[in-house]
């Protein structure tokens, strides 16, 4: 998170407390902060463990390199990164990129991580970070409203327990809705299968893909719909009462008895932690059921044991023909090189962005960089693929109460936990428990006040809004991109039509309302000569540069034109309250006929005493008067 500089410090302290934001948040840690830290690492570990399986299962990888991607993120964030709710790791956008780039060889995906990261890095170093000031706030907006609905709605298919669901959004709309009906299935299931219902390693999608979950290979699971929606609904009820428990509640007044004073601590304790209770209670619920030889519920299932090795990144690939060079393997890859580290960074700030917003903080777009290359680049050693911010993981951070990024610690020692010792007991994790933890948590980040603010205060960054809002159901990279490509052809066309007030009281007064670069000079031009040719008397033209900061040599050459051309038809054209950087350039462009007054009274004055003596003196062909008043300066 950002810290603000401390007087005193030198040059070397600032920059190593600007690229260790740990050092500035870690001197003020508290214990609260810890049991707060410690509640949303757990609960986001809970939560990370079964979707990072999914996620491989996605990239087309062994599951395994789902958590193996799953906690070197969480450890280099810690130290690096500058938003306290952020989580990284396995996605299911980056799990699609990977399939697609890597070709379901984890060779090349963890290759790619290298590479991805080394340019994420570069992009921090040399600090373009700037560049990502271009997403702007309707798109931010955009992206978590529609980011909202579409992973509420992806895992409304593991509260009813259905599967063989579309990924794409619309199709999972209709399928959902259409099938809705199969949940009333009977609760009863044989006892052959050992866990009730099918594991199925196919990811709880965080936006639409067009690829399709495939149905599980194991028996007939039509009879565990009943228990997933039972227990989903109970669970999101849960959730909801925890949290109306939570704002309701406030500090008990000293004269409130003993007993009123003990228990408000603790149902708030409970209420904060209300997602890793839900989640526990689940665990038990469906434990119960397995001990009692029947299972109604859709669980997460086994995962591998073992830490990942510690190892380079593959920079060849040994194949039955031969070896695979690292420049084959490169070109293979092609535009995933830029694709993967483009989209990983702009996800992650986007995320970054939206949840510094809402809870009051800074992040630095830099840093954000060089966490992000930092994490891929050791990651690679540990066989992770590409990871980036997660949005889903990281509201449930944020809507845990988590107060620094040392959540991020305990939920990677928790993922390092599970995948050497505590496998076996997230096999009983329902699904549905899982859906309403994330449902509850990203609800809230539909904004539906933003359409109406737009509306009232300024109507056209309703369109970078709603493109990104409607496109990030298809793909959320194109509603991203969609968005900031909109509001840059807004912000240039600000750019190319500045506000331009003409007022007409004697003389001709224009009053660009701000800077003149080369797409708006044929404007400016334009709209003068129009107005000054269109009066009926012999005209005189001010142009108040009081709100003109800078101009370019286009411009200037526009501006050289239009003093030629109204000198043709025998009209003035003068400057006034010109800002010193623009004057300067006007002069040393040594324009033909240029004259700059320091204000608009002494520029009117001008103007009264010329346009005298045009209605007494003679005018010579070319419209010059033949007398020019004292004290004009040239």
């Amino acid at each position: 998170m950002w810290v603000p500089r401390e007087p005193g410090q030198r040059w070397w302290q600032r920059e190593v407390r600007r690229r260790l934001p740990v050092l500035g948040w870690l001197p003020r840690y508290s214990l609260s902060c810890l049991r707060l830290d410690l509640t949303a690492g757990v609960t986001v570990g809970l939560t990370v463990v079964p979707q990072a399986l999914a996620y491989a299962e996605v990239a087309g990888l062994p599951v395994q390199y789902g958590l193996y991607s799953s906690f070197v993120g969480c450890f280099v964030y810690c130290l690096l990164g500058t938003a306290k709710d952020v989580t990284l790791g396995p996605t299911a956008i980056m799990s699609l990129l990977v399939s697609s780039y890597a070709f379901h060889d984890p060779a090349y995906a963890v290759l790619l991580a290298f590479l991805s990261g080394c340019i994420q890095l570069a992009m921090g170093l040399l600090h373009l970070g700037f560049l990502l000031d271009f997403v702007s706030c309707p798109v931010i907006k955009g992206f978590t409203s529609a980011a909202s609905i579409t992973i509420s709605f992806n895992q409304v298919k593991n509260i009813l327990g259905l599967q063989g669901i579309p990924r794409q959004f619309f199709l999972q709309v209709y399928e959902t809705l259409r099938r809705i009906g199969e949940t009333r299935s009977a609760l009863s299931l044989p006892k052959a299968h050992p866990w009730g219902c099918a594991f199925v390693t196919s990811p709880p999608p965080i936006f639409g893909s067009p690829r399709e979950e495939l149905p599980a290979s194991s028996p007939d699971t039509s009879h565990c719909r009943a228990g997933d929606a039972i227990l989903g609904l109970s669970c999101l009820a849960a959730l909801a009462g925890l949290r109306a428990m939570k704002n309701r509640l406030h500090p008990a007044a000293s004269t409130e008895p003993l007993a009123t004073r003990a228990s408000i601590p603790l149902v708030r304790s409970c209420a904060t932690a209300r997602n890793a209770l839900v989640v526990l209670a689940a665990g038990l619920v469906a434990y119960s059921f397995q001990v009692s030889g029947s299972q109604p519920l859709t669980l997460t299932g086994s995962v591998p044991r073992g830490l990942p090795p510690f190892r380079p990144p593959p920079f060849s690939k040994a194949v039955p023909n031969g070896t695979v060079p690292f420049g084959r393997m490169v070109q293979d890859m092609g535009a995933g090189l830029a694709v993967v580290p483009l989209l990983g960074v702009l996800e992650t700030v986007a995320i970054a962005k939206a949840f510094a917003s809402q809870n009051d903080y800074r992040i630095d777009a830099n840093q954000e960089l060089l966490a992000m290359g930092t994490a891929n680049i050791l990651g690679s050693f540990f066989s992770s693929y590409p990871i980036t911010g997660s949005f889903g993981r990281t509201a449930v951070n944020a809507q845990t109460g988590v107060c620094t990024p040392m959540g991020g610690l305990v939920t990677g020692t928790l993922v390092l936990l599970s995948l050497a010792y505590l496998t076996s007991l997230f096999c009983y994790i329902p699904k549905a428990a899982l859906a309403a933890v994330i449902i509850s948590a990203v609800v809230p980040m539909f904004d539906a006040r933003i359409f109406r603010t737009l509306w009232r205060v300024k109507r056209l960054d309703l369109v970078p809004l709603c493109v990104t809002f409607l496109l990030c159901f298809w793909e959320v990279q194109y509603g991203i991109m969609a968005g900031m490509l909109v509001s840059g052809i807004l912000l240039l066309y600000s750019v190319a039509r500045p506000p331009i007030k003409v007022l007409e009281q004697g003389v001709l007064l224009v009053q660009p309302g701000s800077s003149l670069h080369f797409p708006a000079a044929d404007h400016l031009r334009d709209i003068i000569r129009d107005r000054a040719l269109a009066a009926s008397s012999p005209c005189f033209v001010i142009l108040d540069g009081h709100h003109i900061t800078s101009i370019d040599y286009t411009a200037v050459v526009g501006l050289a034109e239009l003093l030629q051309d109204l000198h043709k038809h025998s009209i003035s054209l003068v400057f006034c309250s010109l800002q010193d950087p623009v004057l300067r350039t006007l002069l040393a462009a040594d324009l033909e006929g240029f004259r700059h007054f320091p204000s608009w009274e002494e520029a009117a004055r001008c103007s009264e005493a010329e346009l005298e003596v045009s209605r007494t003196a003679c005018i010579d062909s070319t419209g010059e008067s033949s007398l020019l008043p004292a004290g004009l300066i040239q």
